[in-house]
């Protein structure tokens, strides 16, 4: 079984290249992918499923387009971070619970199954201002898309008004693990 994206995370995508580099920038990392992807990319419904794998391609042109050091790691938690800030600011905002990481985390199993079609996360608190989230099941995965998760948890925990909210990646499937792990602390 193959995994499905929203296209509202391709949107995401897309809509912070345009942001990051308004002169070409899109039309750039576009150049980089095969016509048909241009194609599904040029017609995406925020609603509707796509592959995994068109997500995966465009992250891979978008790091080789902006990337830098680490494979453009950077960028895509910045890319996560707005992400974040988008959809939880507006479409997804009943999500947030302010005041109250926690709550917002126990709701991190639907909100996974918002966004991927197949696998799901975890959440388990760990402490009074720390909990750790496992991604499970998901046969696709990227490192871009761990990084965009690790920028998308530590703004959500920010709009929580968590202070100083820290996410760390300690296992990844892209990277060989079994499952992808993240650690969540705040004060």
């Amino acid at each position: 079984m193959t995994i499905d994206i929203k296209g509202s995370v391709l949107k995401s995508r897309l809509g912070f290249v345009e942001e990051l580099a308004p002169q070409g920038g899109l039309e750039a990392v576009l150049g980089r992918m095969p016509a048909e992807d241009r194609k599904q990319l040029s017609g995406l419904l925020a609603s509707k499923w796509y592959p995994f794998e068109l997500g995966k391609r465009l992250d891979e042109a978008i790091a080789r387009e902006f990337g830098g050091g680490r494979g453009g790691y950077e960028f895509f938690e910045r890319l996560g971070e707005a992400s974040a800030e988008k959809n939880l600011g507006t479409v997804h905002k009943e999500f947030l619970v302010r005041g109250d990481p926690h709550a917002f985390l126990e709701r991190t199993p639907m909100i996974y199954s918002f966004y991927y079609s197949q696998g799901r996360r975890e959440y388990r608190k760990t402490g009074p201002t720390e909990a750790v989230l496992t991604t499970v099941e998901a046969e696709t995965f990227s490192a871009p898309d761990c990084a965009t998760v690790v920028g998308w948890y530590r703004k959500a925990l920010e709009m929580c008004d968590a202070r100083a909210p820290k996410v760390v990646e300690e296992e990844c499937r892209a990277r060989g693990a079994e499952v992808c792990r993240y650690r969540l602390s705040w004060s």
